[in-house]
């Protein structure tokens, strides 16, 4: 498969997007790259993103990494379908009475969907997602922004710029969490001096870090993500929007 400038497409490429089919020649294919990625997310899931190898992913299918080799090349080729695998598609109807209210829901349906599986925020991201699944939520995001008065490129840019900080959140509440040390506000109280860190030690002091009816992930989100959409809708105004 070629692109119109007589350039293949990585192969990768052409399986997410179902141009070619794998495991070519050779006996009857025992596997599917649905299987196989279903695997890798099993062992992901289980063991973390660490775990998985090649070997790993073929020892819970009860194959040999070899027999891997016929459907997927590599561990990046693998990495690379499991990037558009695991976030899925968006929400049917991603919308709302203004395009802050769609891309609110755009956002905080993609931040639940990474927390499903959350160590997809540990792949590395070696270039732009190029996956149908994640071009569904592109598209979901820029048809959001339809109306808006600004460039199509500019679109584009807020909808990458928003999912880097939904994806980028998805981590730091990840890591907040599974970080030792206990309590963080009784902890710091115990070792601020408010001479020295008068301003952090008031900010403390006032905030309910003990409240277990708040739920401080969701929380540091949501204000996150409105003083973003803030800064979204100033600069819109400023093109009549």
């Amino acid at each position: 498969m070629t692109t119109s400038g007589d350039q293949a497409l990585p192969k990768a490429v052409q399986l997410m997007w179902g141009l070619e089919e794998p495991g070519g020649r050779g006996p009857k294919r025992a596997l599917t790259i649905d299987q196989i990625l279903d695997a890798a997310i099993e062992v992901a899931d289980a063991e973390g993103y660490a775990a998985l190898s090649m070997n790993r992913v073929a020892k819970q299918l009860g194959f040999t990494a070899m027999s891997l080799y016929r459907y997927v090349d590599s561990k990046t080729m693998l990495v690379n379908l499991l990037v558009d695998r695991v976030v899925g598609l968006p929400p049917a109807g991603v919308a709302g009475a203004t395009w802050r209210a769609g891309l609110h829901q755009w956002a905080v349906a993609e931040f639940e969907a990474i927390g499903i599986h959350e160590w997809w925020v540990d792949i590395p991201q070696s270039g732009p997602p190029m996956g149908p699944n994640n071009m569904a939520w592109v598209e979901a995001g820029l048809q959001v922004l339809g109306a808006v008065p600004v460039s199509e490129s500019v679109k584009l840019q807020l909808v990458m710029n928003l999912s880097m900080f939904v994806v980028g959140r998805r981590r730091a509440a990840r890591d907040l969490r599974i970080g030792e040390g206990g309590d963080f506000g009784a902890v710091m109280a115990r070792v601020l001096d408010p001479g020295r860190f008068p301003a952090t030690s008031a900010a403390l002091a006032e905030a309910a870090f003990e409240s277990e009816e708040i739920d401080w992930e969701k929380a540091d989100f949501e204000f996150g993500l409105a003083r973003l959409l803030d800064g979204y809708e100033i600069y819109i105004r400023s093109f009549g929007g």
